[in-house]
């Protein structure tokens, strides 16, 4: 009996030496390929898109480049794995971190052709981290008690950073942007504590960074547009029945003086809805969902501020730097 194929047509199929051989020549393409991005004389690629429109990037950010690859040779996909992970970790150091491990490869494949053991290579290696890390951990230098120091060096970082992103005329007044909005976290590492707001239109230079929390909605009609020393509840609840609406349930009324009554019960029960919140002495309302003309009219008589529609996300920050509950 003939044992069942387990490959297609069109696999193939390596082993031993060659192998190890297609594994070293792709890490090694893929290094060269963003080797060429780095320096002073550093080029740019031209990447064309093989899906429709044909797009094309022109760019010298090597996470740019190497998502952009198609790649089958897995080792090459490790390599790409290890510029993503230094893009979310560090955000920055992503072209030289694959041109490292490309070079390690390459000195590791004429080892390896000596008849070295890979476990051994392996082994030395991890020694050579630990010197490496050991001569890094000796050079440091943590200006933490000084502030201006402190500072100062943060901006050299940030500074490093943009000087190869799309950023780098402007630099400086980006670095300053993030060592501010970094201090302001006071030593905690939640970058979630930063949100970012994209707003179309406008230069480079129109960003800022602003004190406090930003909640991007409108405030009802006719409500009061600026509020101090807001006493703010943020809530969760449905806003939005003071019309009749009545899903999978029939409603039988010999006259339309019946439908009339039906909706002024309704509107009395989101009149005493309104008055209950009310009642709790605020003059800023922020809730997740809808809130109706009626109830929003209630509220601008009362001079409170209504915002509806504030996202998950934004209430759920909001309660954060409130201290508050959602209600």
């Amino acid at each position: 009996m003939p044992v069942e194929r387990l490959l297609k047509d069109d696999a193939t199929e390596e082993k031993g030496e060659r192998a190890r051989m297609a594994s070293f020549v792709g890490a090694m393409a893929i290094a060269d390929l963003v080797k060429t991005t780095l320096g002073p004389k550093g080029m740019d690629k031209i990447l064309q898109s093989t899906g429709r429109g044909r797009n094309i990037t022109v760019t010298n950010d090597g996470a740019t480049i190497l998502k952009s690859l198609h790649i089958d040779n897995p080792a090459a996909k490790v390599l790409v794995d290890i510029s993503k992970v230094q893009d979310d970790e560090v955000g920055d150091g992503t072209t030289s971190v694959v041109v490292l491990a490309g070079e390690l490869l390459r000195e590791a494949e004429k080892l390896v052709s000596m008849k070295i053991h890979p476990m051994t290579i392996i082994a030395g290696y991890r020694m050579a981290v630990e010197c490496a890390r050991d001569a890094l951990l000796r050079k440091a230098m943590d200006n933490k008690q000084d502030s201006e120091k402190f500072r100062s060096d943060l901006m050299n970082i940030a500074m490093t950073t943009l000087s190869s992103k799309i950023l780098s005329q402007d630099k400086e007044y980006f670095a300053r942007l993030a060592v501010d909005a970094v201090l302001r976290l006071k030593g905690s590492t939640n970058l979630e504590a930063i949100q970012i707001l994209k707003k179309p239109g406008g230069s480079l230079g129109d960003s800022f960074l602003d004190e406090g929390f930003i909640l991007d909605k409108k405030i009802g009609i006719g409500q009061p547009k600026r509020i101090e020393n807001a006493n703010i509840l943020v809530a969760n609840t449905a806003m939005d029945t003071d019309k009749v609406k009545i899903y999978g349930a029939r409603v039988r009324v010999d006259s339309m003086s019946k439908v009339a009554e039906i909706e002024a019960a309704e509107k009395q029960k989101m009149r005493e809805k309104v008055q209950k919140i009310i009642a709790h002495g605020i003059n800023c309302f922020i809730n997740r969902q809808l809130i109706y003309n009626f109830p929003e009219e209630l509220f601008a008589d009362a001079g409170i501020l209504a915002i509806e529609h504030a996202d998950f996300e934004g209430i759920e920050r909001l309660a954060l730097v409130t201290g508050g509950e959602i209600a």
